[in-house]
């Protein structure tokens, strides 16, 4: 009887690996998909030749593939455990649910810290350094002297950040044992490696989700249609088709020989088509789309990032209160034993929205920093070896998103897989440092967004404006007259 009873565990415990097997390939497969389609939408047209270049870009490609596939499953691995949690609790003994269990959501942390591990320290290098290798001096050209250059690159770029990782550890913990500890390379020089990629992952997140906090009212209101207030569309409308004519007759009577610039000439007629086609569309959109959706996309980003730094504000009394309250702390109940929200489903749905916000939020203002404004993929013209460097960045983004959300209170679900063994999220200093820094800087950058308008008006009062004070100012000088006598930026 015992053993037949050890027979039948051990089976159910084989289907039901076989089962998260199955879900878990499926669900990667699913974010593949996605994930190639949106690479070959930026990625540069090439010729179609079945030359040597040509397959390494395609092994390129399937590489940076795969990382932006596990960015995207790293981004949904804490909302999929929140609303999964919920789910188990208001459906406990549903058969149409037994597969969502909580086993399977370990298995999907694991999966995802693995993977990122793989592909910010092997896949990636592999993608760049096969990408730029041409193959030593002296052997034969081909794709296998490209591999051997690329693996001895691999080697080399291992033991640099092995060495630095030995000098960091002894200038922070100079103990011999944890010196030798790092001989361990699976269990603890990997996780600590990965550790602090995740603390430089998350103060790239402090830097960039306040920027792009306040960035997302000026992005939005270049997708949506503004209302038509005290504006006369068909009257701009009008000039701007003058100036496009007028454009278009001085390109037609140039030549190569004239002293003008042509360049110059059809960036700006570019410039101007553009701006017609955005009046336009402003002219086409109805009234309920000026003047209903538009005021409520504002108001709703104001209140997602207003309700951010609220609880980011409570998380920082909590931290100076509770113990529990650190990211690192005690360990929850389990998923599926108790609810993680003082709102019930109501509030699992609300973490779940602020996270992908942040994270929206995180890589608009990535893009939106100066130093990497370079790295902005461009639709059919995007290099192979800037793809990369966007999938690294975008994996580094995501992989610290469950982090963040953690560590500043956004969610208490508790980090589960290697994200919840970083040594730094047990440090007190570090997190209350964090969010007192990530509290004071999207303030000070909301405040810097809404008081723009009202700035400029007091540099122009005191006679400021030519010292170049603010970027608004720069761009008002730079910016071209519109019909009505407002300043519009082509």
């Amino acid at each position: 009887m015992e053993g037949q009873d050890e027979v039948s565990a051990r089976e159910q415990h084989f289907h039901s690996q076989v089962r998260e097997s199955t879900i878990c390939f499926l669900l990667f497969a699913i974010l593949y998909v996605v994930s190639y389609f949106i690479i070959t939408r930026y990625k540069r047209k090439s010729d179609e030749q079945e030359d040597e270049d040509a397959i390494v870009n395609r092994i390129s490609l399937f590489l940076s593939t795969f990382t932006l596939a596990v960015s995207a499953g790293a981004v949904l691995l804490l909302p999929f455990s929140i609303i999964s949690n919920e789910i188990l609790l208001s459906f406990p003994q549903n058969y149409y649910i037994q597969w969502l269990n909580g086993s399977l959501i370990h298995g999907l942390w694991n999966l995802a810290s693995l993977f990122s591990n793989l592909c910010l320290f092997v896949l990636m290098p592999f993608a760049f350094f096969f990408l730029e290798s041409e193959g030593f001096a002296g052997l034969k050209k081909g794709i296998r002297a490209r591999i051997l250059e690329t693996l001895v690159m691999l080697l080399l770029l291992a033991l640099l950040i092995l060495g630095i990782v030995w000098v960091a550890s002894a200038l922070i913990d100079n103990d011999a044992a944890s010196m030798e500890s790092l001989y361990d390379l699976w269990e603890f020089y990997l996780p600590y490696l990965y550790s602090c990629i995740s603390l430089m992952g998350c103060l790239l997140l402090l830097l960039c989700t306040p920027v792009g906090l306040s960035r997302m009212f000026t992005v939005m209101g270049q997708l949506l249609v503004k209302p038509t207030i005290l504006e006369d569309l068909d009257e701009q409308i009008y000039i701007i088709t003058l100036e496009e004519e007028a454009l278009q007759r001085r390109l037609n009577g140039l030549s190569s020989s004239v002293e003008y610039n042509i360049m110059e000439l059809e960036q700006e007629l570019e410039n101007v088509k553009t701006l017609k086609t955005k009046l336009e569309r402003r002219k086409k959109a109805s009234a309920w789309e000026r003047n209903l959706v538009y005021p409520a996309v504002m108001v709703l980003l104001l209140t997602e990032t207003s309700i951010s730094v609220l609880l980011v504000a409570c998380n920082i009394l909590c931290l100076l209160v509770d113990e529990t309250a650190m990211p690192k702390g005690t360990r929850g109940p389990g998923i599926g034993n108790a609810s993680l929200s003082t709102f019930g489903f109501v509030g699992a749905a609300l973490e779940i929205i602020l996270i992908f916000y942040l994270m929206v939020s995180s890589v608009v203002g990535f893009y939106s920093l100066r130093f990497f404004g370079n790295f902005t993929p461009k639709k059919d013209d995007t290099t192979m070896t800037k793809i990369i460097g966007n999938c690294v960045s975008i994996l580094v983004l995501s992989s610290a998103l469950p982090v963040m959300s953690r560590t500043l209170g956004i969610t208490r679900f508790d980090l589960l897989g290697d994200f919840g063994r970083f040594n730094w999220l047990g440090n007190f200093y570090i997190v209350l440092s964090y969010n007192l820094l990530f509290a004071i800087v999207t303030t000070l950058c909301l405040v810097r967004k809404f008081t723009s308008a009202v700035r400029e008006e007091l540099f122009k009062a005191l006679g400021l404006h030519k010292l170049h004070l603010s970027n608004t100012s720069r761009d008002s000088e730079t910016a071209k007259p519109s019909v009505n006598g407002h300043q519009k930026a082509l």
